[in-house]
């Protein structure tokens, strides 16, 4: 298989999905715990590039959708609905919240800021999978 042959339509809505969850998440539902925890005060993150931040983040998302959509085509094509996004889960659960949790052992941060970035990563998996699995059907 073409490692480009994915629905393209799909990469970039799942994409969407999980930056939309992420302005939720770390906006009304965790920011202000999440500034706390990463020791930033609102002022110090508009001095930020949002730009770049936001580019950047948007980019790595698109990554990770296209990712997760060539797994699907490739690898889990006969799967269904619910399967697709029990293994978006596993993708996240798996593979993302170890390795951030081994970066936040090693760098010593709090353990507040690795339950809020987990909880973000496995919410952003399963969106992205729902949207996956319904642009399948």
């Amino acid at each position: 298989m073409n490692i480009f042959d994915v629905n393209w339509i799909a990469v970039v809505v799942a994409a969407l999905a999980g930056f939309l969850v992420g302005g939720i998440w770390y906006g009304p539902i965790m920011g202000k715990t999440w500034m706390g925890a990463v020791g930033l005060t609102e002022e110090q993150i508009k001095q930020g590039s949002m730009g770049k931040i936001y580019g950047g983040a948007f980019a790595f998302s698109l990554i990770a959708s296209w990712t997760l959509a060539h797994t699907f085509a490739t690898y889990a094509v006969d799967l269904s609905f619910g399967v697709k996004i029990l293994t978006a889960f596993g993708v996240a659960l798996g593979f993302i919240v170890p390795a951030i949790g081994t970066n936040y052992l090693f760098s010593q941060k709090k353990p507040t800021l690795f339950f809020i970035d987990a909880g973000y990563w496995l919410l952003f998996y399963i969106t992205m999978g729902a949207v996956h699995a319904w642009f399948s059907q």
